[in-house]
């Protein structure tokens, strides 16, 4: 009879290989997001000098840029407003699980019917999505009300964040259309 005791195994279980993975995608997934401390700094934050031209140009320039961070907020107001609403809560989490898959921690560009699927449809879709499928639910005014909020809070925050301290890389500036084809070089 032998025994193992006291030899090192040379790999980890399968389970635990798969949860390791699993840990790593979602380090990874989240770790695309821009820094909070660069999204909060509060240096950063002043009135609009060019009136409402200029707080359009910083809307558009800050909602690409922090876009998943600007997700995560509105979907956060969207979970806190749903706590006392057993059943939207539950859908609400089954969806959030669609947008773990299909947004934050996904690894390649998402291709349909021979398309690449922009990022921004992606997140368009998932929104509508989510609306849709919570409006179902009884929960329709909390949900309308976290929606407006969570609106009002990434629209007044991109407004008043200044753009000239952010990096835009090309992803940001180059991609002008919502699906492009995944054959074009």
């Amino acid at each position: 009879m032998t025994t193992t005791y006291g030899t090192i195994p040379t790999s980890p279980p399968p389970n635990l290989e798969y949860i390791s993975r699993a840990k790593q995608r979602i380090k990874a997934g989240l770790g695309t997001r821009r820094p909070w401390k660069t999204m909060f700094n509060f240096r950063s934050l002043k009135v609009p000098g060019g009136g409402v031209p200029e707080a359009v140009t910083r809307v558009r320039v800050n909602v690409s840029y922090f876009r998943m961070n600007y997700a995560m907020v509105v979907l956060l107001i969207l979970f806190l407003s749903l706590l006392w609403h057993p059943i939207s809560l539950i859908v609400f989490l089954l969806l959030m699980a669609a947008w773990l898959f299909l947004y934050f921690l996904r690894d390649e560009p998402l291709v349909l019917l021979g398309r690449l699927v922009d990022d921004r449809l992606v997140l368009l879709v998932m929104a509508v999505l989510t609306v849709a499928l919570l409006l179902l639910t009884d929960a329709t005014v909390n949900i309308l009300v976290a929606v407006v909020v969570g609106v009002m809070v990434v629209v007044t925050h991109a407004a008043f964040r200044r753009t000239e301290d952010l990096f835009l890389g090309e992803e940001e500036e180059g991609s002008g259309g919502l699906v492009h084809n995944a054959g074009a070089a």
